[in-house]
């Protein structure tokens, strides 16, 4: 039988619209909830590589497939760089962006009459 996931308020709407992330502990597990192009996503804040505070990291773009010595930046605001390796994550996804098989820890989202809330 699944496990009845609780829902626990984390921020209001508001909040991480202006702010971008926000850092909150839920049932004893810490998260990064963010608002990223007019989504939420919840992350847990443990890198999948070395266990750093990811969700603490850089919130930033990255450099696109292009030619040999072409460097064209884009994804701006959408890509989560761990603090201590560099290692990069898309924020609507978790998805590790050299490695698919590597992916962030992601909860359930929810928004409702202004306040944003995790399901764990």
């Amino acid at each position: 039988m699944a496990k009845v996931k609780e829902r626990y308020t984390v921020a209001a709407a508001s909040e991480l619209e202006e702010q971008g992330r926000k850092i909150v502990e839920v049932n004893g597990i810490e998260l990064g909830v963010f608002y990223v192009n007019g989504v939420y996503k919840a992350w847990r804040n443990i890198c999948p590589h070395g266990a750093a505070p990811v969700c603490v990291g850089r919130v930033c773009g990255t450099r696109l497939p292009s030619m040999v010595y072409e460097y064209k930046y884009g994804r701006d605001q959408e890509i989560l760089r761990c603090p201590w390796h560099g290692w990069e994550f898309d924020l609507l996804t978790g998805v590790h962006l050299a490695d698919e098989t590597v992916k962030l820890r992601g909860y359930e989202v929810e928004v409702e009459d202004g306040q944003v809330y995790v399901r764990v």
